[in-house]
């Protein structure tokens, strides 16, 4: 905060376009209980480990609804995307009741993400050196015939690690933090406690690291439009007062080139013929199964990687309108824009709902109608 601030005043253009350009939202911390009560421990000696939960005793990663399962149960029962969403799925009532086990912080954060249109985040943890991005959670293996044999060296059945649709979109954004970091991939000393785990890219995906249900990262892919990874600073997760100039200086540049990544992909205003915005309107790339939802303004950003898409803008009541849409490597949206045409879909259905959702029958000229037709064209008109 003090770098943006004190560059943005001294004129540094790079600090100037991204703040004018872009919002930024900064949390300094999500879990000040548990960081107060792992201060006054100290970092010896596994301290800092006091502060992992909240004075409640919850995790707070872990502690959103898991979407993940929910989708994929969907998938199983082939109700994607027709009678369940591939994207904004709503957070589970039992959730949202009272008595729930849910986290004070948690149930704000889940507040924020709705309030604002996230585009891109990151939640900033230690105790490791990579970036870890979505699925966070493992999706259980096919169960298994009850005949099928199974092999000499059979152990734990080992969950499928499931990749999102976005998958080389999250790999672009991670390496994007961990190419600028100043050691991050370093990989060849190895991972901070045991051998590295990154494929020495100093990336991994959170499902084969550390499979977790209900992480921050998944609920923020699967209920909002915001990608969000996780950033591990460095080794230690509680660093002295003396080495948090150099753990600056290894993320600086980190930090500027992940929230450039904003403005990669397309963005753009969805409206209709009289120049008005359309909320909620759904973006739809092809070759990619996870859409986006323009905001109240009717304006919308998808980050893609480079390269040309197939871009199709769809609303209640609207026809589709579609468009090729150019991404290219340099940082800077492109802009794709939507203007949708009112459809007679909705007054078609009404028309039909009072029918019963029966067949119309087809007056044809010169017949005489049955009393019966007579009054059903009556109540129709």
């Amino acid at each position: 905060m003090q770098f943006l601030c004190k560059e943005y005043q001294d004129g540094n253009p790079r600090v100037r376009g991204l703040v004018s350009d872009t919002r930024i939202h900064l949390v300094p911390s999500l879990n000040p209980d548990g960081y107060e009560l792992a201060h006054e421990a100290g970092s010896e000696l596994g301290n800092w480990a006091l502060g992992h939960w909240t004075e409640e005793g919850f995790d707070l990663f872990e502690n959103f609804p898991d979407l993940a399962s929910a989708l994929w149960a969907a998938e199983e029962r082939r109700l994607v995307p027709h009678q369940f969403p591939n994207h904004h799925i709503p957070i589970p009532e039992h959730y949202l009741s009272e008595d729930a086990a849910v986290a004070v912080e948690t149930r704000a954060v889940m507040a924020w993400m709705d309030k604002n249109p996230f585009v891109l985040g990151a939640n900033l943890q230690g105790g490791e050196k990579l970036v870890s991005f979505p699925f966070d959670t493992a999706r259980p293996s096919p169960p298994t015939p009850a005949a099928a044999p199974r092999p000499l060296d059979y152990e734990d059945e080992q969950p499928e690690l499931q990749e999102t649709p976005d998958h080389a979109v999250f790999r672009w954004l991670a390496i994007s933090y961990a190419s600028a970091h100043l050691s991050m991939a370093e990989t060849f000393r190895g991972g901070c406690h045991a051998q590295d785990v990154t494929d020495a890219m100093g990336i991994v995906q959170g499902a084969k690291w550390r499979p977790r249900a209900g992480s921050m990262n998944d609920f923020s892919y699967l209920h909002t439009n915001c990608l969000e990874l996780s950033v591990y600073l460095g080794c230690d997760k509680f660093p002295h007062e003396s080495e948090l100039q150099q753990e600056w200086e290894n993320n600086k540049e980190s930090l500027l080139t992940f929230m450039e990544q904003t403005h990669r992909g397309i963005k753009g205003v969805v409206t209709d013929q009289q120049g008005e915005p359309i909320a909620n309107a759904t973006i739809v790339v092809g070759g990619i199964n996870h859409n986006v939802r323009t905001a109240s303004g009717g304006d919308y950003w998808r980050i893609l990687n480079p390269g040309e898409y197939r871009v199709s803008a769809r609303a209640e009541g609207y026809n589709p309108s579609v468009k090729t849409c150019h991404v290219l490597y340099d940082i800077g949206a492109t802009q794709c824009n939507f203007v949708l045409s009112r459809s007679n879909w909705k007054r078609i259905r009404e028309i039909m709902a009072m029918n019963g959702n029966r067949p119309i029958r087809r007056v044809v000229p010169g017949r005489p109608m049955t009393p019966r037709e007579r009054l059903r064209l009556r109540l129709r008109l």
